[in-house]
């Protein structure tokens, strides 16, 4: 049975694609980003008298559990995470996937595909 990671990684708007590549280039096959505010007291900047929060950018990558530290060392050194500030990286483990081929555990109680001949 295969074991897989959610590689969470959070960094400043404009660079989950410096993310993305640095997991593809360790064997990541693709990830998704999803758009955020950061709210810790450390994110507050004053603009003109007016508190903002920096944009920030959430990129998850599900992957198989033997790849995660590769796919982790590869974004801190190649995205600049070593950096204070620049984001943070992190992992999960995954119980059950379901929903995409690439990932889905096959089902021992399938039958074989039947195949037909003319």
């Amino acid at each position: 049975m295969i074991k897989y990671d959610l590689i969470m990684t959070i960094v400043n708007r404009g660079f989950a694609d410096e993310v993305m590549d640095a997991a593809r280039k360790a064997g990541a096959f693709g990830g998704t980003v999803v758009n955020a505010r950061g709210t810790g007291t450390h994110e507050l900047q004053k603009f003109f008298g007016a508190i903002i929060q920096p944009e920030k950018e959430m990129v998850l990558i599900l992957t198989e559990r033997e790849k995660r530290s590769a796919m982790m060392e590869a974004i801190c050194r190649d995205a600049g995470l070593s950096k204070a500030g620049m984001g943070i990286c992190f992992s999960l483990p995954v119980d059950g996937v379901t929903g995409i081929s690439r990932f889905a555990e096959p089902k021992e109680d399938a039958a074989p595909a039947e195949t037909t001949t003319k």
